[in-house]
């Protein structure tokens, strides 16, 4: 072989190979955020509501192309000089999530299509929500910490827009400013983390991360341990553990509440995702630094979330937000016990931090997606505006009835009470037995603000019989019916045959 054709074979073994087929959810997500950009351009003003079919039709495809790769075996973007090492990985967790988070922000821009036509510019929320999508399919596929901070920072940022674009109100701005703020504090403390990793392991792969800290050398290991730490604190803060819950209750209310549902369902995927990836499969060796670290997180952040959710006053403005924010926040402690259970018995638990986020993720956006019906009628939406819904509205009333029954964890949300029961059994089946018990208080908690609102429904309605046709005769846009439908169906399923959601409990994800 001569010089040149040797020095053009070596040349072409540095070149990486692209799956395409394995990228193809955020690639298309990516794509079609770009084509609506462009095209809100050209669209008139009265046509603008194209660029909302057009975003839905490009989530559908997204979530079409998920199919080809059910089998969970194609990696992309890996080294030259190990095939083992790779930044992309199309596994079962990745390809749940990605469903997670691309089914979720389908949802959301269902939601979101009548208040594109009335209240927010729709080219520029259009191209953001997608933005924000692609970056949130792009992170759980992640297999190294470069791809994981930048997948993090593309669902992120978009997000801080979308909170304060409903123009001239100070509450979006200043919850925008607040959400802003404190992501970037976390995300620069992460930044830190992460280059301590790398100065202690020398690479950024999560597999050779965590063959690497086997054997970091014992100058090197107060660093190490210090990366591994402030690695967490920009997940934590994704996933609203307390103390970095601080920005959620204000951020939810400020935000469009289509924005609010997305935030409380893809951003918390987004930031469990992460913590799986970097705890799981980075930092296995470190599980007595970050596994205590999580025990004490998930009781303090269940049992903050619903004391302080237990504590909204119903004729208070925005309680019916707050009190879902609050929830979202007590939701997350649950979430993060299988998690914190991984560090004492194996990463065979993170598959009920799966399942609980799937059952979460649907009742959730069925919750607020009645919340926005009612929002219609009641902008200030309290908790007391929903007294009386079953007299006006007896679907969405039983839907909503139902959602909350499933968080609370309750017949006939059997889906909910499974979910629960999952996240009790990773914890008692750790040796956690005290964390098991912390979340038994906090589910008792929470049964009574769940129940509490789900009566108000079926009270009857204040005021004279007359004060309430107008309400019940405005017309329902058909994009939120079809919301409350599709997820409650998704919840009864889900309860008729919950082991299509708990299988993933028993099953290993990666």
């Amino acid at each position: 072989m001569t010089l040149a054709a040797t020095s053009a074979a070596d040349a072409g073994n540095l070149v990486q190979s692209v799956d395409w087929a394995a990228i193809a959810p955020p690639t298309i997500t990516a794509v079609v955020a770009l084509a609506v950009l462009v095209a809100d351009l050209f669209v008139p003003k009265e046509r603008k509501q194209l660029l909302g079919w057009g975003a839905i039709a490009g989530l559908i495809a997204a979530i079409i192309t998920l199919v080809p790769l059910r089998d969970g075996s194609r990696s992309t973007f890996c080294l030259t000089t190990d095939a083992d090492a790779c930044s992309y990985t199309a596994d079962h967790f990745a390809l749940v999530i990605q469903f997670l988070v691309l089914g979720g922000a389908l949802l959301t821009a269902l939601l979101s299509l009548h208040d594109t036509k009335e209240k927010l510019p729709p080219g520029e929320f259009w191209f953001l929500l997608l933005a924000s999508a692609a970056g949130a399919a792009l992170l759980p596929a992640s297999r190294d910490l470069a791809t994981l901070v930048v997948a993090l920072e593309v669902a992120s940022l978009p997000a801080f827009a979308l909170v304060g674009l409903k123009r001239g109100d100070r509450m979006s701005g200043e919850a925008a400013l607040k959400f802003f703020l404190s992501s970037v504090t976390a995300t620069a403390v992460m930044l830190l983390g992460v280059s301590f990793v790398y100065a202690a392991t020398g690479t950024l792969h999560l597999t050779e991360i965590a063959q690497n800290l086997d054997d970091v050398p014992a100058r090197l290991e107060t660093l190490a341990k210090a990366g591994v730490a402030l690695t967490l604190v920009g997940f934590a803060f994704k996933t609203a553990a307390v103390p970095f819950h601080f920005w959620v209750p204000d951020t939810y209310v400020g935000a469009p509440l289509p924005v609010a549902a997305y935030l409380s369902v893809v951003g918390k995927a987004v930031g469990f995702s992460g913590l799986i990836l970097v705890t799981v499969i980075a930092f296995p060796t470190y599980a007595d630094v970050w596994g205590p670290a999580l025990v004490v997180l998930a009781a303090l952040t269940m049992t903050v979330g619903n004391v302080a959710a237990l504590r909204q006053v119903p004729t208070r403005a925005w309680s019916a937000v707050r009190l879902l924010a609050w929830s979202s926040v007590g939701q997350a402690g649950y979430l993060l016990v299988p998690i914190a259970a991984a560090a004492y018995s194996g990463d065979d638990q993170i598959g009920a931090t799966v399942a609980y986020a799937l059952m979460y993720a649907v009742v959730n956006l069925g919750a607020f997606a009645v919340a926005a019906l009612v929002a219609r009628t009641h902008p200030l939406n309290r908790i007391s505006d929903y007294r009386g819904l079953y007299a006006t509205r007896p679907g969405a009333a039983l839907a909503m009835g139902f959602f909350l029954l499933c968080l609370a964890g309750l017949p006939p949300g059997i889906i909910g009470l499974f979910a629960k029961v999952t996240v009790f059994s990773a914890a008692v089946d750790a040796g956690l037995g005290w964390l098991a018990v912390v979340m038994g208080v906090n589910v008792v908690i929470a049964l009574y603000y769940y129940l509490q609102w789900t009566a108000v429904l079926f009270r009857a309605p204040e005021g004279a019989p007359a004060d309430r046709p107008a309400a019940a005769k405005q017309q329902t846009p058909a994009a939120i019916t079809a919301a409350i439908v599709v997820t409650a169906v998704a919840g009864v399923a889900l309860s008729g045959y919950p082991q299509l959601v708990l299988r993933f409990a028993a099953d290993t994800l990666f």
